[in-house]
């Protein structure tokens, strides 16, 4: 038999679909989130791929100084996808995000530059596909009423946004957004 035939959904495959409740439904938006959170940390990792040691370690600037290596922030994408992503399970449960804040962030990314100093390209790299690849599978499990789900969240000034904003605001956007720093960084 064809294994490929196997793998196609039939008519009865879909007709169970439908009769599914739309909250345990697969989300159609939850796999496109997914698939674009895949996407930036492959071309954020692409682009780190082909850098020279010496860029490797190129500081960064931020407002004006110098801050974190093009590889500690590399690094830092990475680390932070858990938490993005337990972020927006918690809104998407309904609960409010009361606890985190801009400044307990910005003492989080000041000591992990300092632990993680001398990251290597391929411990960052590896961390990255790791990190992205369980996010988007976290992501894909979401259901349409849960990314729905608005609830007060405090990296947002307290206004109740989706567990979707919360996903694109953060586990999609942020490797998106420290290659453009990075690319400018680097003049590429």
């Amino acid at each position: 038999m064809n294994t490929i035939a196997t793998e196609i959904p039939t008519s009865e495959d879909f007709e169970q679909l439908k009769t599914q409740p739309k909250t345990t439904r697969p989300a159609g938006r939850a796999e496109s989130l997914a698939n674009r959170i895949e996407e930036g940390a492959a071309t954020l990792a692409a682009f780190a791929e082909g850098l020279s040691e010496e860029e490797w370690r190129k500081p960064v600037s931020e407002s004006g100084r110098d801050g974190r290596s093009v590889g500690v922030i590399v690094h830092h994408v990475a680390s932070v996808y858990p938490i993005e992503i337990d972020l927006a399970r918690t809104i998407a449960s309904g609960k409010a995000v009361t606890d985190v804040t801009w400044n307990m962030i910005a003492e989080l990314n000041a000591g992990h530059a300092h632990d993680q100093a001398g990251v290597t390209k391929a411990a960052a790299l590896e961390l990255l596909r790791r990190n992205s690849r369980e996010a988007a599978a976290a992501v894909r499990a979401f259901t349409d009423d849960e990314l729905d789900q608005a609830a007060p969240f405090s990296l947002s000034f307290g206004a109740p946004v989706t567990a979707q904003f919360v996903i694109e605001d953060h586990a999609l956007r942020h490797s998106w957004h420290h290659l453009a720093r990075i690319r400018t960084a680097l003049g590429r």
